[in-house]
């Protein structure tokens, strides 16, 4: 029961940072969602995950990393417009 404990931790917050980051090093957020989608996507075919809880774990924590990085990219983008 260990193992599954720790993979709900990681799909609550993991999905989530990974969009966040991937936002930043490619400036749009669309683009950090795909990327972070595909990861998650080729951890399901690979086996990693088999449960539908960490798929709607998955799921709540990239929406959530989701609307974080909309909301940088907008502030990123009115602070540039104001200078």
């Amino acid at each position: 029961m260990h193992d599954f404990e720790t993979k709900l931790m990681l799909a609550m917050f993991l999905p989530g940072i990974l969009v966040v980051f991937f936002t930043r090093v490619t400036f749009h957020h669309v683009v950090g969602l795909i990327l972070t989608v595909a990861l998650i996507a080729a951890s399901v075919y690979a086996g990693y995950t088999h449960n539908w809880m960490l798929y709607v774990a998955d799921a709540v924590s990239l929406t959530v990393g989701f609307w974080l990085a909309s909301r940088m990219v907008k502030n990123a983008r009115l602070n540039q417009a104001e200078e």
